[in-house]
């Protein structure tokens, strides 16, 4: 069976920056086991595969371990293919997912995604982490994933994982956050996730979910302009709404190509 493959840089206007998602779209669903095969052998982050359904577009989103519940970077990934490549008429689509129907509104190469808000809150950071940690967070929150608060953009991008530690504990699906007040931006941030294939992730449009309510009450502004200081780097136009988020960004096509199955 042959597929269509693309892979496209997510939260970027600029090949090679942003994060990395392949998208496969898919006339009807193949068992879990080939899907998982498939994104280990695209070695990126995350595979977003997806069934046109008419109304809705039903969107999976898999890593190379497991099936992921969110995923912010292939879900743009998905939209940009949809409408940039395969001429999707609209420019509101509506994905049926894990998470529930997730809407992507296009507007100027601008790709809106109205994602589910994840107010993290104060917690204890479990003994693994701190010690996988080179500096110490000012403080620490959990929704999904944990949330780890510190002084400066300096800090973050100072920050260095000790991976057999880190590698210790399991989050799944989950991870830990960095993030501190911006100096060109609002706020900064970085990913990372303990067992996976890729340690940091280079733009985590998910764990917006929880950066955004948290930046918004603290700065006071319901509008906030984020990047991820990865080493591809990558930003997002955010908006607080309540119990949802509105994750904004662009995307470039890498590649086109196709996938062969047996």
């Amino acid at each position: 069976m042959k597929f269509e493959l693309y892979q496209i840089d997510a939260f970027t206007d600029t090949i090679f920056g942003g994060n990395p998602a392949c998208v496969v779209p898919l006339n009807n669903w193949l068992q879990d086991e080939i899907l998982l095969k498939i994104t280990k052998e695209n070695a990126v982050a995350e595979t977003a595969f997806f069934v046109d359904k008419g109304d809705k577009i039903h969107l999976r989103w898999f890593t190379p371990e497991i099936e992921m519940d969110l995923c912010g970077h292939a879900t743009l990934a998905a939209a940009h293919c949809l409408k940039s490549i395969l001429n999707y008429p609209k420019d509101r689509i509506v994905f049926e997912t894990l998470s529930g129907d997730l809407i992507v509104s296009i507007k100027n190469d601008l790709y809106s995604l109205d994602f589910p808000s994840r107010m993290p809150v104060a917690c204890e950071l479990p003994e693994i982490i701190k010690k996988s940690l080179n500096i110490q967070p000012k403080e620490i929150l959990k929704a999904r994933d944990y949330m780890l608060v510190y002084d400066s953009k300096q800090e973050i991008e100072n920050i260095k994982i000790d991976r057999q530690i880190f590698d210790q504990i399991n989050l799944d699906p989950g991870g830990v956050i960095v993030t501190a007040k911006g100096e060109n931006c609002d706020f900064v941030s970085r990913f990372f996730t303990p067992q996976a294939s890729i340690l940091e992730d280079p733009v985590t449009g998910s764990a917006h979910c929880s950066l955004i309510p948290f930046w918004s009450l603290r700065l006071g502004k319901e509008k906030l302009n984020a990047i991820q200081i990865s080493d591809r780097v990558g930003e997002l136009q955010c908006l607080n709404k309540k119990d949802r988020v509105i994750i904004s960004g662009k995307a470039k096509t890498y590649s086109i190509g196709n996938l062969w199955i047996e």
